[in-house]
């Protein structure tokens, strides 16, 4: 596996702009990030030139970023969804694709949003898809692709993706309307969290995974906290041959540069 940490969950100890220098310090030559501007479509474009200075100076490869996806810290869980949204969502698109286009970043989550009182789910369905065949367009022009991923049960409220098969129909609905470039983000801690099989996922869906994410489950912890066996998993993942990333997105337990003595040095 060659390693990537996700830089919105560890080193959070920091503030944002100092992390991939920090995950550099680590060992690290790729980092992820969430939506950096969270609650905020369009950030300054002295902000976005801030945050793609970070990535450079600190000389690592920035491999995955999210869409705006809301405001999270106050629980929202993306926007693509959210009728009401789409010129938000589809503005911060824009963004994304600058971002892209100086650091080249080609993997991006779009979180698909709760679901929301009064409003039906066949609506809301619609309203993604067609937010989903814009954005994979505007990225699919720089060779990108667009993440759809399941989440934990519970924590993130009425988030109607828990599964692999939940994810994986909006996947074919994307493509079915004319979107591609649109595939599932295999995340191991939510989908073990939420009854899973992921080495059985991982087999099922091999063509269908466009990026890669751990956390031990329960907890969410480094790899070794919880009970998933990640050798056995990483073995799946090499026999489906999946050569992308494998991203750290699990929460530290402590200062997050003592959190990587698990992993093998040579590959970050």
């Amino acid at each position: 596996m060659r390693w990537a940490v996700n830089c919105s969950l560890l080193f959070t100890e920091l503030p944002p702009l100092d992390r991939p220098a920090a995950a550099r310090a680590a060992g690290f030559d790729a980092v992820e990030f969430w939506w950096p501007w969270p609650g905020e479509p369009v950030p300054s474009a002295g902000d976005v030139d801030a945050f793609c200075a970070a990535i450079e100076d600190a000389r690592v490869r920035l491999i995955g970023l999210n869409f705006y996806a809301g405001d999270m810290p106050a629980g929202e869980r993306g926007v693509l969804s959210h009728p009401g949204r789409a010129a938000e969502f589809r503005a911060s698109v824009a963004v994304l694709a600058r971002i892209a286009e100086r650091t080249g970043v080609r993997s991006f989550n779009a979180l698909y949003g709760q679901r929301l009182d009064g409003v039906a789910p066949a609506e809301q369905d619609r309203a993604a898809t067609g937010n989903l065949v814009f954005a994979a367009r505007e990225v699919g022009g720089l060779g990108g692709t667009v993440l759809i991923e399941p989440l934990a049960r519970g924590p993130n409220g009425a988030y109607p993706l828990e599964t692999a098969a939940d994810a994986m129909a909006v996947v074919r609905r994307a493509r079915a309307a004319g979107a591609p470039n649109v595939k599932l983000l295999f995340d191991v801690f939510h989908l073990t969290v939420n009854g899973d099989d992921p080495a059985k996922v991982a087999r099922e869906h091999a063509a269908d995974i466009g990026h890669v994410q751990i956390a031990d489950a329960p907890g969410r912890g480094r790899p070794g906290t919880g009970r998933i066996d990640f050798p056995a998993l990483f073995a799946v993942l090499d026999e489906i041959g999946y050569d992308g990333r494998v991203a750290l997105e699990y929460v530290p337990d402590g200062p997050s540069a003592r959190e990587f003595a698990w992993s093998d040095p040579p590959r970050r």
